[in-house]
């Protein structure tokens, strides 16, 4: 081979390997050493789709001092959804409650507050005695509650946790989740009820405590710093204890994402709020979500031997996908697929068919159609009848 074809190939090879670099996937270790995340576990979720876009040891259990109370809070919104609990009803300080040290608000036994006040002072304080004064309030005892926080922990997947109390202050060894389990908690929270992140992105309150003494206004000012350093973060929850470190669930919204940033066991809480700016940088720079809202009219759909000839159809889920390569999504096409006919009988909230979505030829996924209503199968009634009808027209 000669000096100038041996170059030529060379440099074939050196451009070949270049462009296979490119288009190889970039590994889950190259991505988290690329954020510089000093944290331990971390855990950034995209709360629509519930992607994991990057995680470190998210599935490792931990002391999450605080950020309990995101299971807490949920299970307050799920009693007031059910209509057991009112934002105006009134809630009285157990001893047990004001014994609670920690974070607090200093409710004294005896004290009544509403249930608004007391998520306030939960998600803005962090306030341990007023947790306890709601889960009494709720289950009769803290312990009660805390079972239906782990029967609720049970039920969302979260597999590697379990509660001892409702407020994070226990140093036991057999209270424990991993960032993971918190993404999903707080996901479920954040998406079944948004009005949270109206109380959780205040930055400064007060509160009023009326007791023997008389009245008296107290402060409440919020544990993460975050509402106030990065730019769309309207919440979560934040803790911290000697065994826990410094721990966050953050939620921040940009570019019409929603983020959740999971950090736990952070040296101290400039690296807590370090680390949860990193992740969001990196999720906002990178992730695209496009939500098809107004999917288009779907036609009737014919019935043989139905009581109906016709039946309805409608969409099964809204259609949403995420990017996280930095692509945007633009000239989507979709295809709907449904068969000419339905024998019946036809059960409402079965599948008939999909939508799929393309881009560039390339399937961004599907989501199901199904029928609207029921349509029994004619009897023998049924058919005459529709033949009369058939013959008067």
């Amino acid at each position: 081979m000669t000096k100038k074809r041996r170059n030529l190939f060379c440099a074939r090879i050196l451009c070949a390997s270049i462009l296979f670099s490119l288009a190889a996937p970039v590994s889950a270790e190259e991505t988290a050493s690329a954020v510089s995340v000093e944290a331990p576990e971390y855990v950034l979720m995209e709360p629509e789709t519930g992607t994991v876009i990057l995680e470190k040891d998210k599935d490792v259990p931990r002391s999450p001092a605080s950020v309990t109370k995101v299971m807490t809070l949920l299970l307050i919104f799920e009693e007031i959804e059910k209509g057991n609990l009112k934002l105006d009803d009134t809630v009285i300080t157990s001893a047990h409650a004001k014994s609670m040290g920690g974070s607090q608000v200093f409710l004294e036994e005896g004290e009544t507050q509403t249930v608004e006040t007391m998520i306030k002072c939960i998600v803005i304080a962090s306030g341990n005695d007023a947790s306890v004064a709601m889960a009494e309030h709720i289950a009769g005892n803290e312990p009660e509650f805390v079972n239906a926080m782990n029967k609720k922990a049970q039920a969302l997947g979260m597999k590697n946790t379990h509660f001892v109390d409702c407020c994070g202050l226990t140093d036991s060894d057999d209270h424990y989740t991993t960032a993971y389990d918190i993404a999903l908690m707080s996901r479920e929270l954040i998406r079944k009820y948004p009005e949270i992140l109206n109380y959780s992105s205040v930055w400064m309150d007060t509160i009023t405590h009326n007791t023997r003494q008389g009245s008296k206004e107290f402060g409440l000012s919020n544990t993460n710093r975050l509402i106030r350093t990065y730019e769309g973060c309207v919440g979560l929850k934040t803790g911290s204890t000697s065994k826990a470190k410094f721990c966050v669930s953050a939620v921040a919204k940009r570019k019409g994402i929603t983020l959740i940033a999971v950090v736990m066991a952070a040296p101290d809480s400039r690296t807590r709020v370090k680390d949860a700016s990193m992740l969001f940088d990196y999720g906002f720079a990178k992730c695209s979500l496009y939500t098809d809202e107004n999917p288009g009219k779907l036609p009737d759909l014919k019935v043989i031997k139905g009581i109906k000839e016709k039946t309805t159809l409608t969409f099964g889920k809204t259609f949403r996908c995420l990017s996280t390569d930095g692509t945007t999504f633009d000239k989507i096409k979709k295809k709907l697929i449904l068969p000419n006919e339905v024998k019946a009988p036809v059960k409402k909230g079965q599948k008939a068919g999909e939508l799929v979505y393309y881009q560039e030829n390339r399937e961004l996924g599907r989501i199901p159609v199904i029928y609207a209503e029921n349509v029994k199968k004619a009897g023998y009634l049924d058919r005459l009848k529709q033949t009369a009808e058939e013959f008067c027209l």
